[in-house]
């Protein structure tokens, strides 16, 4: 059975309407439709927030749906480009802020210091964003 016809039954035998249910998990009515007519698929956020407003287990509501399966899959690997990008960005502000400190600690020369790291920091840059665009390809093609 597709999400869309559990979403549904289990909010008919809750009792609820889909402005009742919009209102507990805090999404627009036409969202709560859109998932019920299969226009759309809810986020793993709201599974779970349905799961515990229609008091049924996540594996009931998920169970037997590729769609929903595939859409899970879709956001975690999202969730974990993000993460990466995140950590080389930090990675950078670090390295950044240690250029900053050891042209303090040479006497102040940021410019002279600056002029000949730049190359260094453009660089990591690059890399850094050859890296995520690389990933992101990758877990496009699974």
């Amino acid at each position: 059975m597709e999400i869309k016809k559990k979403l549904k039954d289990a909010r008919a035998n809750a009792g609820l309407t889909q402005e009742q249910v919009a209102e507990k998990i805090m999404v627009s009515r036409q969202t709560i439709s859109n998932w019920e007519n299969g226009k759309s698929l809810p986020d793993i956020i709201s599974i779970i927030n349905l799961s515990d407003l229609y008091q049924i287990s996540l594996d009931e509501l998920l169970k037997g749906d590729t769609k929903m399966k595939e859409k899970i899959e879709k956001d975690v690997k999202a969730a974990e480009g993000n993460k990466r990008l995140i950590l080389r960005t930090a990675i950078l502000l670090f390295a950044v802020s240690i250029i900053y400190s050891i042209s303090a600690l040479v006497g102040g020369a940021l410019n002279d210091f600056c002029e000949a790291a730049i190359r260094w920091v453009v660089l990591g840059i690059g890399v850094a964003f050859a890296m995520t665009y690389m990933s992101q390809k990758e877990s496009r093609k699974i």
